[in-house]
């Protein structure tokens, strides 16, 4: 007796390899044999003996599928599978019971492993507002919007992505809001995607961007819940991805970048103020280097006579030409960076400052580079943290204006500002104009574009997302 069911188990095992963590039990009754399967690593061996095992023990009625569901499983999640998900359900975490005496097949979900608990993400710390973040477990995160959209139209979707690891990928958008026709093409997009495994949110970035190999961020992103509604009371698609707490967000606009959750729990008067900063401040962290530099090389006729003279006085006898110099400090700052980023958090400030501190002062004092250069450098390091999220494009455009700005001056630096400009306004990812609200001009956007208005103005829903390229006066 039983063994039907255990060459059924014995064949699982084989099929996941003789997993050490792969557990099964078998129960005889008088009616037959019933065999349980599960992983120990993914499910709770505790919920499995009380709320499984021993009910069905002391269960003294004729046992079937049924009874097993409606009387002894009815505190837990249960559904009917057939033979091709069996091994799927195992590997989510969940006990499958069969049997030889009836033919259904039985999953019960009694997963259980380490997930974090919500916290405030460290890349988007606000003075008020919410504090949660999303985790790495994607039912948390789908918890956490279910919290704060109370509505039917609310729809999760989800899609199983990479060959081996079989990544779940959830998209959650609310109906009669979002664009069909981007759902529809994110579903497309998706499921055309072929690799081994899915580790992170910006695996299948490259699959949904309209041009991959572009420097611009052509998806948005967010850790926090509360900026993820908002974008999808706007009309976008929240992308979730299991085992990542970064949760993308589509279409995507330039002008996301400039506002912050801050301002939305401050005053709208304020929050125009620090948006304007933010622009001048992107601006400042692109170009100074490079226009420094080209009014330095080429146009220092235009520079106030005592500046001049300062420049001239703190830059004789070093052993660069302006060009590297402005390079070695760039690169100085970046490796400062990348060490700060890298070192425990106890040990990444102190080395942070203590090395800006004294490589700057100390290679100045050397003769190998001057003040002027350093300061102009550090402002453009600093004020490139007034829009983080452009962190990685901002840096490599701040090469690139450097090389014009050495290399062909103030007409080099126009130029290429002009370039990216109109670069940008070709840019319509999911129909969705890159420079909108302003290029092309949607007059109900605007309201909450670089000026914000009160929270009780703002009446319509945005445009720019509705798959319309047109503008309106």
């Amino acid at each position: 007796m039983g063994q039907i069911i255990n060459e059924k188990i014995n064949n699982f095992k084989k099929q996941l390899h003789n997993s050490d963590d792969f557990s099964s039990r078998v129960f005889v009754c008088k009616k037959g044999t019933i065999g349980f399967v599960f992983l120990k690593s993914m499910s709770d061996p505790t919920l499995f003996s009380q709320s499984i095992y021993l009910p069905i023990q002391n269960f003294s009625d004729e046992i079937n599928a049924q009874s097993l569901i409606e009387k002894i499983l009815k505190n837990n999640v249960v559904e009917k599978i057939n033979e091709n998900e069996i091994i799927t359900n195992i590997l989510d975490g969940k006990v499958v019971i069969f049997s030889d005496f009836f033919d259904e097949i039985i999953s019960v979900d009694i997963a259980k492993y380490p997930t974090r608990i919500p916290s405030e993400p460290p890349t988007s710390p606000v003075i008020q507002g919410p504090r949660e973040g999303f985790v790495e477990d994607f039912n948390t995160n789908i918890t956490l919007l279910r919290r704060r959209i109370h509505s039917k139209d609310l729809v999760f979707e989800t899609l199983n992505v990479g060959k081996v690891t079989q990544t779940k990928v959830v998209l959650s958008y609310i109906e009669g809001i979002a664009d069909q026709k981007v759902i529809d093409e994110i579903k497309k997009k998706i499921s055309k995607i072929k690799i081994d495994g899915i580790v992170d949110s910006y695996y299948i970035l490259s699959f949904l961007e309209k041009r991959p190999n572009s420097l611009f961020k052509q998806i948005g992103n967010s850790e926090k819940p509360d900026v993820v509604v908002s974008k999808m009371l706007e009309g976008k698609v929240a992308i979730i991805v299991d085992n990542s707490p970064i949760v993308l967000t589509v279409p995507f606009i330039l002008i996301e970048d400039m506002q912050s959750s801050n301002d939305y729990y401050t005053n709208h008067h304020y929050s125009t103020v620090v948006r304007f900063v933010r622009m001048f401040g992107l601006l400042i962290a692109i170009v100074a280097p490079g226009f420094y530099l080209a009014l330095q090389l080429f146009h220092y006729n235009i520079l106030p006579l005592n500046f001049l003279i300062t420049i001239a006085d703190t830059t004789q006898g070093l052993p660069f030409t302006p060009f590297l110099e402005i390079l070695f400090i760039f690169l100085l700052f970046q490796i400062l960076y990348e060490v700060s980023l890298r070192l425990p958090s106890y040990l990444g400030l102190a080395t942070s400052v203590v090395g800006a501190l004294i490589l700057g002062d100390t290679g100045v004092k050397a003769g190998l580079i001057s003040p002027p250069g350093v300061i102009i450098t550090a402002l453009a390091k600093i004020a490139l943290y007034t829009v983080p999220e452009e962190q990685s494009q901002i840096t490599v455009l701040q090469i690139v204006f450097i090389i014009l700005g050495g290399s062909l001056g103030i007409l080099g630096i126009v130029t290429g500002f002009v370039y990216v400009v109109n670069y940008l306004n070709t840019l319509d990812d999911f129909n969705s104009p890159y420079l909108a609200p302003y290029a092309p001009r949607i007059k109900e956007d605007l309201q909450d574009a670089l000026i914000k208005v009160a929270p009780n103005e703002m009446k319509s829903p945005p445009k720019s997302f509705s798959g319309s390229k047109e503008g309106e006066k």
